[in-house]
């Protein structure tokens, strides 16, 4: 088999004499000048100065062509994020590279790249030249080149990869066999090959179901992770903690709280280590799926926290609505001397965003810079024309991204106008929406937002030209879709379905409900309806709207009184937001809704984003 990848780069010109220019310690005579000597200063090693040092005295020592000291000598490169250098000191050795280099050595040299952050494509091109050069590879290689494969992404390598596996004989080697369902995994289109693979592997071992539902989770089929988590408990085979985090990762994305409370009991039951990175998983579980106090609960009872488990709490605490809350916990994590990064302003940005609080929201930005010295990320600009649009301050917006030190990007662009279309900024957002759409011009959102501005215009040909320009370039329009948890199944809900099998029931509940509805007061928002159509037939559109099927499913299916939960791919929309509230004091239920920017809790006629989402 031909394995082609990119020809690997190094510069080993001069590197002797630029090495012996820096030295600075005492040599030993060539007598003491051992291989345990090098080793050991090698195992102390603590900066690449201190690095160039001991390299140059393993050249004047003579084993500079010792394959114990050089494998060490790459091993401590690559843990100073030298690796570049590492592979320079391998290849500045090409003449003699067979008779003094072993696989050992450059499965070193690969688990480098694979671990580079910018350089796993050297990984493969190390593994490529490693076999062109007749230096055979072991079990131990694999792992580290499919793990640059994962990290490329790319298909292709996998591939040729698996290839090489299959023609050295380690195709039946568990650990490899889990690498290879990793990356497949991990690149795109590759999820089908990764099953395969998982399934004719033996079951009795929790890493490689892992690795399989860890591809899904990573791919968005949360369901399909479930669904595999469920067999794995047939099979008999215990989970271990990455497995559990793995799933409540799923959960988390699905809102699937039933099936995470029970993942939480199976822990307790099975003995399973609260480990911090467990808890902190539970803890974003149960933010996600909509029990905040759970999730609180859990944060108070925890002995050790880390920076991850504050930003999660304080994260969920944001997405409920509960801004002084995520604050109050922000202050208390200084005051305990944890110290924020800058991951966790983003909470505390978004925190403000939703509660409305514009002025505490600019303090805290300010005071990454001025406080923390934390130079704030385009993530943090994005919080900040979030806050002030949700507040109604359009103006104040633009002038912030105007004044921004980097490019706004199209996430921010699409807040503004968004902000510009609800606050009648309509010409406005028509000019920015069409520059974004020559940045964009594969971006599907970008249309839709220009079309949704025609339709607020009443311009309807020209909307009309937008959606038939979206089909002419095989652009479609994400379709809202609603998740719902009944008896540990997920049901999905997408507008204007007819799929369920119980479709014809669900549409007479529709319909009661519109009845109870109007008669409560409630008034259909039309102009959430962007088609030159009648009045009434508008209406039926906004009753077909994903979330209200799920409510309807909801009602008939569980008894009085019972709260509803539900997971929304896109934002609510104003007309489902109102008819919600209604649907809660009509029917007296609690109604929680995660849509793609935060949770709702509609109880009473209310809703606990006070008109902040």
């Amino acid at each position: 088999m031909r394995f082609s990848s990119p020809k690997f780069k190094f510069s080993p010109s001069s590197l002797t004499a630029k090495i012996e220019s820096k030295v600075s310690i005492q040599t030993p005579s060539l007598s003491r000048a051992s291989e345990q000597h090098c080793l050991s200063l090698l195992q102390a090693c603590n900066s690449f100065s201190n690095l160039l040092q001991i390299h140059s005295h393993i050249l004047k020592s003579g084993l500079n062509s010792n394959p114990f000291v050089l494998t060490k000598l790459i091993s401590t490169a690559s843990s100073l994020n030298a690796i570049d250098y590492a592979s320079s000191v391998v290849f500045s050795n090409c003449d003699n590279i067979t008779r003094i280099f072993d696989t050992f050595l450059f499965n070193t040299l690969i688990r480098g790249y694979a671990h580079s952050t910018v350089a796993k494509i050297n990984g493969v091109a190390a593994f490529s030249f490693m076999l062109r050069n007749a230096i055979f590879p072991n079990k131990f290689t694999f792992p580290f080149v499919l793990k640059a494969c994962a990290g490329l992404g790319d298909l292709n390598l996998g591939k040729q990869v698996h290839g090489s596996v299959v023609k050295f004989g380690f195709e039946a080697d568990l650990y490899v066999q889990n690498t290879l369902v990793h990356a497949y995994s991990s690149c795109g289109g590759g999820i089908e090959l990764a099953r395969e693979v998982f399934d004719g592997m033996p079951k009795s071992d929790p890493v490689c179901w892992s690795a399989m539902i860890g591809g899904y989770v990573r791919l968005g089929r949360c369901n399909d992770a479930v669904v595999l988590f469920r067999e794995m408990q047939i099979e008999g085979v215990k989970p271990d903690e990455v497995t559990v985090v793995t799933v409540l990762s799923a959960c988390a994305d699905m809102g699937a709280l039933e099936l995470g409370k029970w993942i939480g009991i199976y822990v307790e039951k099975e003995g399973i280590a609260k480990t911090v990175p467990l808890c902190n998983a539970l803890i974003d579980m149960f933010a996600k799926c909509g029990s905040i106090d759970d999730a609180l609960r859990l944060f108070g009872e925890m002995p050790e926290r880390s920076i991850v488990s504050w930003t999660s709490i304080i994260d969920g605490l944001a997405m409920h609505g509960h801004g002084r809350e995520a604050i109050a916990l922000f202050e208390e994590m200084k005051s305990v001397g944890v110290i924020p990064d800058d991951v966790v302003f983003i909470g505390v940005l978004s925190a403000c965003s939703h509660a409305g609080m514009v002025e505490k929201g600019c303090h805290y930005f300010d005071s990454m810079r001025n406080e923390f010295t934390i130079i704030p990320k385009i993530e943090h600009y994005g919080c900040m024309v979030d806050l002030f649009s949700r507040a109604g301050l359009v103006k104040r917006a633009l002038e912030f991204v105007q004044d921004m030190p980097m490019e706004p990007n199209p996430v921010i662009w699409r807040t503004l106008i968004s902000a510009c279309r609800a606050h009648g900024e309509l010409e406005l957002s028509e000019s920015i929406t069409k520059q974004l759409i020559g940045a964009e011009p594969m971006h599907g959102s970008n249309y839709v937002l220009l079309s949704n501005i025609y339709a607020s215009m009443h311009g309807w040909e020209k909307k009309s030209k937008i959606r038939y320009l979206m089909g002419e370039r095989g652009i479609r329009k994400v379709p809202g879709c609603s998740l719902i948890e009944l008896d540990s199944k997920i049901y999905e809900f997408v507008a204007g379905d007819k799929s369920h099998e119980k479709y014809k029931e669900i549409y007479e509940m529709v319909e009661e409900m519109g009845r109870e509805l109007r008669i409560a007061g409630y008034v259909p928002t039309t102009s959430e309806v962007l088609l030159d159509i009648d009045e009434e037939d508008k209406e039926d559109t906004l009753y077909k709207h994903s979330e209200k099927l799920a409510i309807a499913f909801a009602l008939l299916n569980t008894k009085p009184g019972t709260l509803i939960r539900i997971v929304k791919n896109l934002r609510i929309c104003s007309d489902c937001h109102s008819a919600i509230k209604f649907i809660s004091k009509v029917y007296n239920r609690e109604i929680v809704v995660r849509d793609r920017n935060r949770f709702h809790l509609f109880k009473d006629g209310e809703c606990s984003c006070k008109g902040y989402w």
